[in-house]
């Protein structure tokens, strides 16, 4: 496999796990409805790096137009689990993933 193609896979597993990690965490938070908005595009992103990943890994056509709509959803995780990190961990370490994943899926894109 390229060396690109893996630093964008391991960036893709690292934001799945800072998503799911994220997600779980919040829902423990005593204001969970101030969190649903995180927690919601912590699963969504999650989703669509697995997609990516597995598309990438096995070299699809589709994954070029993944790794658009990938980089977008992990701006907005990023962003909104930003807004939380002033006082969630666990939220700022989230939005460190997303935004690494972020720039590793525009820096995939071909073209």
């Amino acid at each position: 496999m390229h060396a690109q193609n893996q630093s964008l896979l391991d960036a893709l597993n690292a934001c799945i796990a800072s998503c799911e990690h994220c997600a779980s965490a919040c829902l423990q938070e005593d204001d969970v409805k101030m969190m649903a908005r995180c927690i919601s595009l912590d699963r969504d992103c999650a989703d669509i790096c697995a997609l990516t990943a597995r598309l990438l890994a096995r070299g699809s056509e589709h994954a070029q137009h993944l790794l658009r709509e990938c980089a977008e959803i992990c701006k907005a995780c990023g962003d909104e689990c930003a807004k939380h990190g002033a006082h969630s961990q666990h939220c700022q370490e989230c939005a460190d993933a997303c935004r690494r994943c972020e720039e590793a899926c525009r820096a995939g894109l071909q073209g």
